[in-house]
């Protein structure tokens, strides 16, 4: 679930419980006034009934009842031996009604919510030593929430959510902007400042995080000014000690040994250029199986048993030299700590491709996998006995980030490694 449906849900259910709380608090503190004035209409009721029948023509009293039925929907009728009555129900209303309807009329009032089979509110009173039942309709007694109380509340409801919706979207807005930001710096894509506005503590966020991001650009230019600098200015020198070596007239045995060492610091210049000049390279859109293609040709033309396996991929944007640097990277490695032959496999996987760079080598442990993607770290076991930098790892790691995929180090059976570049071609 995202930030702003958790955000949406929660001031949403908030917000519709202080209404449901609200209206339930309206409905406790209107039950004391209600109730009074419902008991009040029923003494009132009561007593003049009770004044209508004693004053009351006997020969026209059938008809007052008659009346009083059709006129207040009134029923009046003497208390006999074989009536059935039912008692009020459990509802806190009709108790303080029937409390404060007995303070005035007695404490032998007796109440009933059903007579006969016949339901309403039902109450007793007395003419002489004649007891009787009268009967308020019921409807009097019974809260009514018609469809303008329904209306009402579905509005507030809607501006309830609607609120909710508003409030949610201004939190969840910039917090999942910064979070596509951190996820872009965490690729190594360029920084696109945040934009400082909404409340307060939000617009310090985006200030301090466009800070961050500012001073770790400026730290990364930097450290990549200072490596391309010095890998530059060390290899002026270098080809011209290989110069000077070919044209000293030497030892052989001792030239080429000195030659390979200087050929392989070059090697680590090298790593450390590519390094330094991290992900800058602009995507287009290339058939990744050609430049495969081309790189195993480049691995034959030096003698190298370099086999490629290419299944169909449709072009997509990558960057075409990065890309091409990280899986060389992963063959240099293979031929140097594992020996031939080196495969390399291209496999879809939608929306993804995996290249992947097989050996026959000593493997790495699985608990070292993650620290040799770090730069300027090395294995110190078997495959370490040849040299680098230990960035080649580094360097296919943070082109993998940058095309939103990654690299995965796996172990081979029944001996070797599994280099898996995966690139997104989304």
């Amino acid at each position: 679930m995202t930030l702003f449906a958790r955000a949406f849900l929660l001031i949403a259910l908030l917000i519709v419980t202080a209404v449901l709380a609200s209206f339930q608090i309206y409905r406790v503190y209107e039950r004391e006034p209600r109730s009074r004035e419902l008991a009040q209409q029923t003494v009132s009721t009561v007593n003049l009934t009770r004044a209508a029948l004693v004053n009351a023509d006997p020969v026209l009293r059938r008809q007052l009842l008659i009346e009083l039925n059709e006129t207040e929907g009134l029923r009046v009728f003497p208390v006999t031996a074989s009536e059935q009555t039912e008692p009020l129900p459990d509802d806190p209303l009709l108790e303080r009604v029937a409390e404060k309807v007995r303070l005035t009329l007695g404490e032998d009032t007796r109440f009933a919510y059903s007579h006969d089979g016949e339901e309403g509110f039902w109450v007793s009173f007395y003419i002489d030593e004649d007891e009787f039942w009268v009967m308020l309709p019921r409807e009097r007694f019974e809260p009514v929430f018609g469809l303008e109380w329904l209306s009402w509340l579905a509005a507030l409801l809607v501006l309830a959510l609607a609120g909710a919706w508003f409030i949610a979207s201004n939190i969840a807005r910039p917090l999942a902007a910064m979070r596509h930001a951190a996820m872009r710096l965490g690729r190594g894509q360029p920084h696109e400042p945040l934009t400082e506005t909404g409340a307060r503590e939000l617009r310090t966020v985006a200030a301090a995080f466009n800070r961050m991001a500012a001073n770790l650009h400026s730290m990364e230019r930097e450290r990549a000014m200072v490596l391309a600098g010095i890998s530059h200015d060390l290899r002026t020198p270098l080809s011209r000690l290989r110069l000077a070596l070919e044209m000293s007239g030497a030892d052989s045995h001792a030239s080429n040994a000195m030659i390979s060492d200087i050929d392989e610091i070059d090697a680590i210049i090298g790593q450390f250029l590519d390094f330094a000049r991290g992900t800058d390279e602009q995507k287009e859109e290339h058939d990744l199986a050609e430049v495969l293609g081309e790189l195993a040709e480049h691995y034959a033309r030096i003698g190298k048993d370099v086999r490629l396996v290419s299944h169909p991929v449709r072009p997509f944007r990558f960057a075409r030299m990065a890309v091409r640097r990280a899986v060389a990277n992963l063959v240099d490695n293979a031929l140097r700590y594992a020996g031939e032959p080196v495969e390399i496999e291209m496999l879809a996987r939608n929306p993804s491709v995996a290249i992947e760079v097989r050996d026959q080598g000593p493997g790495i442990p699985v608990n070292e996998v993650e620290r040799l993607k770090r730069p300027f770290t090395r294995l110190d076991d078997s495959r370490s006995g040849a040299g680098g930098a230990g960035l080649g790892l580094a360097i296919v790691e943070r082109t993998a980030q940058a095309h939103g995929g990654s690299l995965e180090l796996a172990p081979r059976a029944p001996r070797g490694l599994i280099a898996r570049l995966v690139l997104s071609t989304k």
